[in-house]
């Protein structure tokens, strides 16, 4: 499956983007003529003939989102894009794209420490055979373990301005840690395989992507599609703490 995104631009956030809003460094360009500039150059750039799905990858609040998804369903209609998609969205901004074409899928975070999609997103996907495709779902890596401290953060490391990783928060949230590598132990599993079945067991259109540069977490993370967690691994890993911090 080839996927694209588009609607996140470098250079023009503005001076005081919403906190959480927005990923840091970007800014958002939801108008037509763009979401059709983008897909020529995504397809010119991968050297294909069309891309299966293309997402938008946040709403511009500039630009009605019916006329940015009519730019979307344009690119299905030009046999551009198979599918499109919709991230970090709301269930009422879902609805509001649905009436101008399918939404496929729907790309937002999730995981062990940010479950916000549980409450109405997901049962809303569920519902209708919307894919949800969660992104981080191993919290940005520290569901892993491998980091017990600030500290431990490469110097460049994005990671550093969130504050999830702060000092103070990054201590509280080793609790979460700590839960899931009881499990892992238990169910002879290794922390991201636990964090990845806990994240496919919350439905059938449940799609995460682990992000990883390496062959050998690229197998572990599959392996995840293997481990069965049974319900009482499910409720103790549903009764972690929230985490300390916010998203972004």
């Amino acid at each position: 499956m080839l996927a694209t995104k588009v609607g996140l631009v470098m250079g023009d956030i503005g001076a005081n983007p919403a906190p959480g809003t927005v990923s840091p460094g970007a800014g958002r360009n939801g108008r037509p003529e763009h979401v059709r500039e983008s897909i020529d150059g995504s397809l010119r750039r991968l050297d294909a003939e069309y891309v299966d799905l293309y997402q938008l990858h946040r709403v511009d609040p500039n630009v009605p989102l019916e006329e940015t998804w009519g730019g979307m369903a344009e690119t299905v209609t030009a046999g551009k894009a198979r599918h499109i998609g919709l991230s970090e969205v709301s269930v009422a901004e879902i609805k509001q794209a649905q009436a101008v074409h399918p939404v496929t899928s729907v790309q937002s975070e999730l995981s062990l420490w940010t479950r916000d999609v549980l409450a109405e997103v997901l049962p809303y996907c569920n519902e209708r055979g919307i894919a949800l495709i969660p992104f981080s779902p191993l919290g940005r890596g520290f569901l892993v373990g491998r980091f017990s401290s600030f500290d431990d953060l490469p110097q460049n490391d994005f990671r550093r301005q969130l504050p999830r990783f702060q000092q103070a928060a990054l201590r509280a949230n080793l609790a979460i840690v700590r839960g899931v590598r009881e499990i892992a132990e238990r169910a002879g599993a290794s922390p991201a395989q636990v964090a990845l079945a806990w994240v496919l067991a919350q439905g059938p259109h449940v799609v995460p992507i682990p992000g990883t540069k390496t062959p050998k977490y690229l197998a572990d993370n599959a392996a995840a599609a293997a481990v069965e967690l049974s319900a009482a691994d499910l409720a103790d890993l549903d009764a972690l703490p929230a985490p300390e911090g916010t998203r972004y």
